[in-house]
């Protein structure tokens, strides 16, 4: 009995020393990097579409200073802090590298077909058409993507404006606005800062004013090489400029705006626009307060303060005398306060004229019946 007994006990030993030893050798099996991909599902991917996890490319891409250098020299940084893509909007959302890489399936990767980092940049910016459909087709009628397809490869696309891998809410700080565009608008961004709206944006963090794409819009970018554009600007104006209940926040006037529709200028604009591609030669707000360097209309360096007002209105009218200016009320409408004498003649017009006219009338009907009259009061003696 007894050797049978250390036969027994022999084969036990012998099977737990193989399980140890094959539970050990697929762990690390599992980790050769030269095994295929694994295939999981992705958030945000249509059902039974393969997907490469996000951990099998970051257990290369989130080496420090890992790198390639391209055709052209450059070099390009390949390396991802897992850190800044899952605080970004994509990674928070859940989305995997492959659905923007999404020629990238096997590894070792295939090479690099770009020449340079912005050949790269512009051979992925069209993935984002992918899930941005709608905003990506607005950027096709863009000044941006106009200066693009004329040959200008520096021209923005989404990645400049929005980033690669740490794409965030591009309105949060409001501030972070103009200094996104000021990556490439760097001259116009200085002056921004210098005006009524940027002095109140960057400076006293007031959110209510405009910043760059409230005037030149978010995809579609427009701007003042654009005819329609300048033509079609007081209606751009218009939308802080004639709402009441944000204008009485500031003390400002609506009035600014209904005056300038009223008067001469803007009458001619209104007509203007229904022939939007034609040149005109019409003045509209930004004709005289300046575009990015507008200010408060009592600040020295204002193109409307009484001083400047002449060389404003000589761009148009450049044979105006200096007594020019003294017809202009501002954007005041008459009144006891503002221009009284206009007030006054204005109102004894009001009076004036209908009863001129009323008069007239009354006298026309009594001349009319009173011949009707006399005609036949000489048939009945006749």
């Amino acid at each position: 009995m007894k050797p049978i007994r250390k036969i027994g006990l022999a084969g036990i030993l012998c099977l737990a020393f193989l399980t140890i030893i094959l539970t050990t050798y697929q762990p690390a099996a599992a980790q050769t990097p030269t095994e295929p991909p694994p295939q999981v599902e992705q958030p945000g991917r249509t059902s039974g579409q393969p997907g490469v996890s996000n951990e099998y490319c970051l257990s290369c891409h989130a080496t420090p200073d890992m790198r390639t250098t391209l055709p052209s020299g450059e070099v390009l940084f390949l390396t991802v802090d897992p850190e800044v893509y899952n605080n970004s909007v994509h990674g928070q959302q859940g989305y995997a590298c492959v659905q923007c890489h999404t020629g990238i399936r096997e590894f070792p990767h295939l090479p690099l077909e770009a020449e340079t980092r912005r050949d790269l940049s512009l051979n992925y910016y069209q993935s984002c058409a992918r899930c941005h459909q709608a905003m990506y087709e607005k950027t096709l009628d863009s000044v941006h993507q106009q200066a693009l397809a004329e040959g200008n490869e520096n021209a923005a696309v989404c990645t400049d404006c929005h980033g690669a891998h740490d794409v965030q809410d591009p309105a949060v700080p409001r501030t972070h606005i103009p200094e996104t565009c000021r990556r490439c608008h760097s001259t116009i961004y200085e002056t921004y800062t210098d005006s009524v709206h940027g002095e109140a944006l960057i400076g006293e963090g007031n959110p209510d004013v405009p910043t760059c794409i409230d005037c030149h819009g978010v995809h579609n970018v427009s701007g003042p090489s654009n005819q329609p554009f300048h033509l079609f600007s007081p209606q751009i104006c218009a939308r802080c400029h004639a709402d009441e209940d944000l204008m009485q926040k500031y003390g400002i006037s609506t009035n600014v705006f209904e005056s300038y529709v009223a008067d001469f200028h803007g009458t001619t604009v209104i007509f203007d626009q229904s022939f939007p591609d034609q040149e005109v030669n019409t003045p509209v707000c930004i004709d005289c307060h300046g575009v990015h360097d507008m200010r408060k209309v009592d600040e020295q360096e204002s193109q409307v303060m009484k001083e400047n007002l002449l060389d404003t209105c000589r761009k148009c009218h450049p044979d105006a005398s200096p007594s020019f200016t003294d017809a202009w009320l501002s954007h005041y409408q008459p009144d006891r306060e503002h221009y009284p004498a206009v007030y006054f003649t204005n109102l004894f017009y009001k009076f004036f004229i209908p009863a001129v006219l009323g008069g007239m009338a009354i006298f026309v009907v009594g001349d009319a019946s009173r011949r009707i009259l006399n005609r036949r009061r000489k048939k009945n003696h006749e």
